[in-house]
């Protein structure tokens, strides 16, 4: 055997290799992170649908991928220096057909893609309502250094690194920051979405099942970004108006004064429960930044 049928032996088998691994590992990766996969196993309706689409996404991609290991393979192996029936065709790069398929494919498969993608973003807009025949309820956040505010404006209560909701309702979200860019995200219940001083987003999110589950923020934001975690507790209707009236105990009240002491930075905060004393904290915290100084 010659040391060019050798290199090529050496090769195809380098390359059944790869392969072999590549498919023997993605079933492995799947079968570590699927007990407490978040974005696998949502629990609310929107989690659903994103998880559903990107499933989608993937397998459509796959296609095309497949393939590409398959034939790796078999070009290896047909075009190996000692094979005296395979003939070399340096012209081969013209040939209409595999110019078709090498091309053609791929830009269909990019097509459906690109039009699957944009429907389906239209159809889980952050902003866009969730069908139901209850009441949305309204949650205003704010993103702090290195903590995060919740205001129940209609419940006149706030909460720190905790939310409470009714499963099978929709939660309006109206989001800001008062520290620097950073993203609200409950992976069990929806996307993430940016938090922007002098800015307001919206998420509607729906929790499909009772349960908690890990919030957190998905911008890096300085020194405290680790702890800066939630919790999201969704509870039958009755544990959530007992919550709502235990919160309208507490001690704390939140009004401009307090919320500027809350808004100093501060590391892995504990959970806080305040009566809201101006229902304007949210609107003034976005205003903040639009005024001129004074």
């Amino acid at each position: 055997m010659t040391d060019k049928s050798k290199s090529t032996w050496y090769w195809l088998v380098f390359s059944a290799i790869i392969v072999f691994i590549i498919l023997i590992m993605q079933p492995l990766e799947v079968y570590l992170f699927i007990k407490d996969n978040a974005i696998l196993f949502p629990k609310g309706i929107i989690g659903l649908k994103q998880r559903d689409l990107l499933l989608l996404i993937q397998a459509i991609m796959l296609i095309f991928i497949f393939p590409i290991y398959l034939f790796t393979f078999i070009f290896s192996w047909w075009y190996r220096a000692d094979n005296k029936k395979s003939k070399y065709d340096p012209h081969l790069v013209d040939h209409k057909v595999a110019e078709f398929v090498w091309w053609g494919v791929p830009l269909v498969l990019t097509a459906v893609v690109a039009v699957i993608t944009w429907i389906k973003t239209h159809e889980l807009d952050p902003y866009k309502p969730i069908e139901s025949d209850k009441k949305p309820i309204k949650i205003e956040v704010v993103a702090l250094q290195w903590k995060w505010l919740f205001i129940y404006p209609e419940e006149k209560i706030a909460t720190v690194n905790y939310i409470q909701i009714p499963k099978n309702t929709p939660i309006h979200f109206m989001i800001t920051a008062d520290a620097p860019m950073n993203s609200f995200w409950i992976p069990r219940l929806g996307g993430q979405i940016y938090a922007m001083p002098g800015m307001r987003t919206e998420l509607f999110l729906l929790a499909d099942e009772e349960g908690k589950f890990r919030g957190s923020s998905a911008q890096i934001s300085g020194k405290g970004f680790a702890g800066m975690t939630f919790v999201t507790e969704a509870s039958t209707d009755e544990s959530y108006k007992d919550w709502v009236q235990s919160v309208k105990q507490s001690a704390k009240g939140l009004d401009w004064a307090e919320y500027k002491k809350l808004a100093a930075p501060s590391e892995n905060n504990p959970v806080e429960y305040y009566q809201l004393k101006d229902e304007t904290v949210f609107q003034n915290i976005i205003m903040k930044y639009m005024k001129p100084p004074t």
